[in-house]
């Protein structure tokens, strides 16, 4: 199995923001990275009109649109109630990819990088640090026992905490 590494905080901490900047990093380092990113919206990755659109409506469980360059495969899931992240990853190809980034999912019980900055919405105190995060990376000041904080505004800091985290 690929292993998971997840990054949990409260909207607007800049989750999208660092794994942008840490994807073409780790790619550097010759780590090939996978995500996967939960969100709360009703999200569609076809449009309205287009034949794959128009065939998934029609009731295919499954639609696959491919071309020369990519290929996503949507799923219907209404009888679904939770996603499941390990069945998701599971799905992915496992001889592309050596990680597999997680946004959101922050209930899962994988290893996480907890992301906290000083005036978003929260205090510290408040973050829920369990055998589960294996650092924090945040822009304050804090002190945490047994965990390494790495500073959120240095993602090549953080590409080589993931790196080495890896390696073991």
């Amino acid at each position: 199995m690929i292993p998971l590494l997840a990054f949990a905080a409260w909207s607007g901490t800049g989750k999208t923001t660092l794994l942008k900047q840490l994807i073409p990093l780790l790619i550097e380092r010759g780590i090939r990275p996978g995500l996967i990113k939960h969100t709360h919206h009703d999200m569609d990755v076809d449009k309205p009109g287009k034949d794959s659109y128009e065939l998934r409506k029609a009731g295919a469980a499954q639609t696959m649109v491919v071309s020369q360059k990519r290929w996503a495969l949507m799923t219907e899931t209404p009888e679904e109630p939770e996603l499941d992240l390990h069945r998701l990853a599971s799905r992915m190809d496992a001889t592309t990819l050596d990680l597999i980034l997680v946004e959101g999912f922050k209930h899962e019980n994988v290893p996480n990088i907890l992301l906290y900055r000083e005036g978003v919405s929260h205090s510290f105190d408040a973050l829920e640090i369990d055998n589960q995060v294996i650092a924090i990376a945040s822009d304050a000041r804090i002190k945490a026992q047994k965990i390494p904080v790495l500073d959120i505004n240095s993602p090549n800091e953080i590409a080589d905490f993931i790196s080495r985290w890896l390696e073991k």
